[in-house]
């Protein structure tokens, strides 16, 4: 009796541990991640507004129709991205991907306390080669770190009313993904 509970408690550890693995190895081996969706439609280091997500259609998996897209697919081999997104009446987020989809990064409208989310998106080493200058403080200038030199920054911009989506669109619509060249 006692063999074959052994041999039941080794075959579901066994079964778990399968499991686990293979949730694990889904992201690394799905080929339609985010980034890869997002390729044909965005232009590398320039904000690009997404369709309006509907029942029958959404580019990305799970969007929320009350909310107004927009998306930078960012390379920071050439240098850093400066990001300048006004923020909505209602409410703004920007959050940060690597190309593997994993957020490292958020930051919302109330958090940034300003009528714009301004900030620097740069590599560690880039971060580094950045001179530190006396008057400058963490307030004044916001430098975010990527773990990956590829990644997408989203945007979103909450309609409250779905006849209100026009000014989430235009908030989005007016924000910036600039590189800024290696000195």
């Amino acid at each position: 009796m006692i063999r074959w509970l052994l041999w039941i408690l080794g075959g579901i550890l066994l079964g778990g541990i399968v499991h686990l693995a293979t949730v694990l190895a889904m992201p690394r081996a799905a080929s339609q991640d985010a980034y890869s969706r997002l390729v044909a439609l965005t232009t590398v280091n320039r904000v690009v507004p997404l369709p309006a997500s509907t029942a029958q259609h959404s580019v990305l998996p799970f969007m929320d129709p009350a909310f107004a897209v927009a998306v930078c697919r960012y390379d920071l081999s050439a240098g850093s991205i400066k990001l300048n997104a006004p923020v909505s009446e209602a409410y703004t987020s920007v959050t940060f991907y690597t190309r593997d989809s994993v957020a490292y990064y958020a930051i919302n409208d109330r958090a940034a306390g300003r009528r714009a989310i301004e900030l620097d998106l740069m590599t560690p080493a880039q971060h580094a080669q950045v001179p530190e200058e006396e008057d400058v403080t963490a307030a004044d200038r916001l430098i975010i770190d990527s773990p990956s030199t590829t990644g997408l920054i989203v945007l979103r911009a909450l309609a409250p009313e779905p006849s209100l989506m026009a000014m989430a669109q235009r908030a989005l619509a007016s924000a910036q993904c600039r590189s800024q060249p290696v000195e």
